[in-house]
Formats: structure tokens, sequence, C-alpha cells
């Protein structure tokens, strides 16, 4: 390598770093900042559990802030959504993998601030939505920032995203090796190294300042020696398998709560008040549901904290309170009610098997673990990233390989019935389908009008065929557009086809009605379907008047094809 090459070299890695190590700051910061403030204003609020208790003497305001801090923070959040966000909704992960796979536009800066408050807003006023959505959209949203700066660094934006993800996770979790796999499982869906270096640093900058600068708490502690029998990973097992269909279940609602919505609701701000009142309603009787419910998750894996009752009932109104709130139009992720959903079930499930089978069990934290990771890992489609948030939070490697077990089960049946993620299936609605590659999905949303020739041969309705064909001839070209007056298309014709035709007849009358047509939104997925059995030298492409803007050579559809793949390799195998 000469010096210019070793000077181009030293200067990629260090400036990547540097990008890392920003991102990764301003990330774990903003995480903390966010995390803070909502445990502050639960606090005030009267929405956590330690806030509630103190004011135990004064049950008349107890009552009225369960009541009311949710429905007035349900309308604040539906007036911030309409008023200040362009996208009118939340924004939360699906956001930040299109803004890696896509070079389009992501949203905008003030949008994601005011996304932020929203999501601020809903969760400090106790709806059942979770914040680690939220904090991966607010390290994306920095890593977006980083991604404009010009600093000649090959898939730059891709990369800080994923930098802002992985600090996120790294520093909600203090797990930075889940961090780091969670930005390539989700994030970006490969494992260059190219971006494994980077967002490692961002990754290991999240936990030195979560960790060690300000020494936050774990989010569980959870004490448990090893796996006492044999059978019980069967039972492990069988458990991911419950979980399964429990994120099915999560799933479904989901998508009905949001169409009751819409279907009952007009107003989209109204729906977030109307949400909070029903989530106050419920909470009269069972306080759990309230916000994140941390403290309910620490207490989940505590022997004897709730009885097999208690946490049946929980489980259903967590399950149904979240998708209530957030198919009305809270803005928050569907992690932590995940996690939350499963590790009850996971308890609830540890504590019905005695009276099912009645042999020993290593106990109830086991049950609890797996469900948790079995439940979020369907919800949010990240198997590795659960399984070792376990490993790195209790340091168990017993509890990790049974999470491991369930987390498996529970993906092999969650992937068939609703798919890789919640994630993807936000994006399959906006029509990014990931189901099938990241490949088919990129090139779906890439459109063919990017390769537009407006070099054609052009016939009008009134021409002769004579005139037609000589000037074919005069092209070299084998067939013409035909367009009337208005500049619409009205057909093509091809040389082969008037060869032996009357010169003097109008050409509208040989003109081929039936043919193959791009317009604006085809994409390049698209133009490779539409020329199955093409035989011809270009597809016109028409406005939504039916004005012909141009043609796209069969030639142009073969290189946007072989350009974008190429480019994608390139992504995936990159060297840092």
């Amino acid at each position: 390598m000469d010096r210019v090459g070793v000077q181009q070299m030293a200067y990629q890695i260090g400036m990547v770093t540097v990008v890392a190590i920003a991102v990764g700051m301003a990330g774990s910061l903003a995480a903390i900042g966010f995390v803070e403030a909502v445990g502050y204003l639960n606090d005030r609020l009267l929405i956590s559990p330690y806030a509630r208790v103190q004011a135990g003497n004064q049950p008349g305001l107890v009552t009225a802030a369960t009541l009311g801090v949710p429905a007035i923070g349900g309308l604040l959040v539906g007036l911030v959504v309409r008023f200040l966000i362009r996208e009118r909704r939340g924004l939360a992960p699906p956001d930040a993998i299109l803004a890696a796979q896509t070079p389009g536009p992501a949203p905008g800066l003030k949008s994601g601030l005011a996304s932020t408050l929203a999501a601020l807003i809903s969760l400090s006023s106790g709806a059942s939505v979770g914040q680690y959505g939220p904090l991966v959209y607010l390290g994306a949203m920095f890593g977006n920032l980083a991604g404009r700066v010009r600093l000649n660094l090959r898939h730059q934006r891709s990369i800080a995203i994923a930098c802002g993800v992985a600090a996120a996770i790294s520093t909600a979790f203090n797990a930075p090796i889940a961090g780091l796999v969670f930005a390539h499982e989700v994030i970006l869906r490969h494992y260059s190294l190219r971006a494994f270096a980077p967002v490692t640093v961002a990754a290991a900058t999240g936990y030195i300042i979560a960790n060690v600068i300000f020494d936050r708490p774990a989010l569980f502690l959870v004490d448990f020696t090893r796996v006492e029998h044999s059978y019980e990973f069967l039972l492990f097992a069988v458990e991911g398998v419950l979980c399964a269909g429990l994120a099915w279940l999560f799933v479904v609602l989901l998508k009905y709560s949001a169409r009751a919505g819409r279907r009952c609701i007009p107003a989209s701000w109204a729906r977030p008040a109307v949400a909070g009142l029903v989530v106050g309603i419920v909470a009269l009787w069972i306080p759990e549901i309230l916000g994140i419910g941390q403290e309910t998750l620490r207490f989940a894996t505590i022997e004897g904290a709730f009885g097999i009752a208690e946490l049946a009932l929980v489980v259903a109104a967590k399950l149904a309170l979240t998708a209530l709130c957030i198919g009305f139009g809270f803005v928050g992720g569907v992690f932590s009610p995940a996690l939350l959903i499963g590790i009850l079930f996971g308890a609830l499930y540890g504590m019905v098997l005695p009276y099912l089978i009645p042999v020993p069990y290593s106990g109830l934290v086991v049950y609890a673990i797996c469900g948790m990771m079995a439940m979020a890992s369907s919800v949010i489609g990240a198997p590795l990233t659960t399984i070792l948030i376990v490993f790195e939070l209790t340091r168990n490697y017993d509890l990790t390989i049974a999470a491991m077990v369930s987390v498996v089960f529970a993906n092999v049946l969650s992937y068939r019935a609703i798919g890789r993620s919640v994630f993807d299936l936000e994006l399959r609605a906006r029509g990014f389908d990931l189901s099938l590659g990241r490949d088919k999905a990129i090139l779906g949303a890439r459109l063919i009008r990017d390769y537009l020739s407006t070099t054609y041969t052009a016939a009008h309705t009134s021409d002769t065929v004579e005139a037609v064909r000589q000037r074919l001839v005069h092209d070299q070209r084998s067939e013409a557009m035909i367009v009337d007056d208005g500049g619409k298309l009205r057909g093509i014709v091809r040389l082969q086809g008037i060869l032996d035709s009357p010169g003097e007849i109008p050409i509208e009358q040989l003109a081929i009605r039936a043919y193959t047509v791009f317009d604006d939104s085809t994409s390049v997925w698209q133009s490779m379907e539409l020329l199955r059995g093409f035989l011809g030298e270009a597809v016109p492409l028409v406005s939504e008047e039916g004005k012909l803007q141009g043609v796209v050579p069969e030639e142009a559809v073969i290189r946007a094809y072989l350009e974008i793949v190429h480019e994608l390799r390139e992504e995936e195998n990159e060297a840092a």
C-alpha cells in the first residue's frame, strides 16, 4: 500500500472511531437522562409504587391521580403527535431500521424530539408502554445526525445509526455485548467488520458511561445456582412454545386495537386520552399495570410475591392494556411490556407446574427468566440479543442455557406465526418487506424511475405508418412510443409489425394497446417482475395522468439490479 493509501486508511479508522465514541456518548447520556426523567415524573405524578405507598394516607389524591394522570397524559400525547410530529405517529425502532437500510430521508430532528417528548409524557403518565423503543430511536436520531456530517466515510449513516442504537441498549441493560448484537441483528441485518468495530466501540462507550461513571443499577438481580434436573430442559422448551403463543396473541391484539381505535374514535388526537382513562380505571384494582412496571418485574422473581390467580390477572390485564395503549396512539415501545408480560407468565408457569407434574424443580427464578426472554425475543425478533442480556445481567451459565432453550423454541414457532418481529410487520405495512431478505426489501424500495431515459423514438397519433417507419430506421430502433397532443401515451408500435403495412394509414390504427408500462411508484423489484416474458427494447414510464415521461431500457433494469446487489454485498463484506 502506498503512502496515500496508508493516510486514507488511517483517516477512515480514526474518524470512524471518533464518530462511534461521540454517538455512543450522546446516545448513552440521552438514554440516562430520559430514564431519570421518567422516574422523576413517575414519582411526582403518583405513578410509581413507591410514590403511591408514600401517599397512602391520602387515598382520594391517589385515586384522582390514578384516573386523571393517564387520561391527561394521553390528551397531551395526542396533541403533540397531531401538531408537532410530521409523520403523525410516534417514531420507533422501525424508523431506525428503515433509515439504516435505505438512502431515503429519515424523519427530521424536530419530529424526533417531539416523538421523544410524547414518549416521555406517555411513560411518565403511566401508559402501559415501554421505554426501550424510544431509547432505541433516540440513539438512532443521534446516529442520523452524525451521518449527515460530511466525513467521506462509506455507509456513514447506517453505521452511525447502529452506533447510537448499540449505545442506548448497552446503557439501558448494562449489557454492551447485547447492545452490539442488537444493532447488527435488528438494525443492520449483517455483520461486516467495517460496522462491527465502531458499533463495538459505541456499545462499550455506553457501558462505561452507565456502569462505570454513573454506576447505574442492573435491571434485575437474581439468586440462582444451577438447573438441578435434566428433564427441566424439556419444560423450558414447552415454556418457549407457550410464550410463542402469547407473543402471537399480543401481536393480534395490537392489530385489532389499532383498527378499533380508528373505527371508534375518528379524531386521532383523542384516542390516547381514551386509552389513558381505561388504564386509570383498571389501575384502581390492578395498579401493577401502570407504567413500565420495573418493580413488578423485579418482584416476579421472588418466591411468594404473587399468587397464581394474581399473576394470571396481571398478565391478562397487561397484555390487553399494552395493546390498547399502543393501538390507540400512546408513544412507546413493545420491548419492556414484552419483558414484563413474559416474566410474569414465566413465574405463573413455574408456580403451576408442581400442580400439573409433581416432580422436583429448580425454583421459580429460572422459569420467570425463560418466559421473559422467550416472549421478548419473539416480539422484537432478536433471539441472540435476549440470550446475551440474560448472560450479561446474571453471569450465570446455567440460567443462560435454560433461557436459550426457551428462546429457540419460541422463535421457531413465532417466526412462522407472526414473522420475524413486530418491527418487521410495521415495516411491511409501510411497503418495506424484509421477510424475504434485505435484497428484496431494498430492491422494492428503490424506484426504477431513477434509471429513466428520455432518448426514445416518439410518434404522434396523426403520423403515418411511412413516417414512423423512416424515423425508426433513422434512429436505428425497433419500437416507437405513440403520444397524443397532450403527451399521453396511446400505445407503442414495433418496426416488424409495420414493415408490410400501407404507408399512408395513420400509425394509431396499428398501435399495440396491451403492453408493459411503469409508473412513478414502480420499484426495481416490481420492474423485474413485470419484465417476465417481456419482448421489446424498453418499457414506457408514465405519470399519474398517463403522460409519457420516458422509457426504461431492459438493460437499465438489469443494471439497477446488479448495482444494488453489488452495493449490498460490498457493504456486508467490507473490512474495517
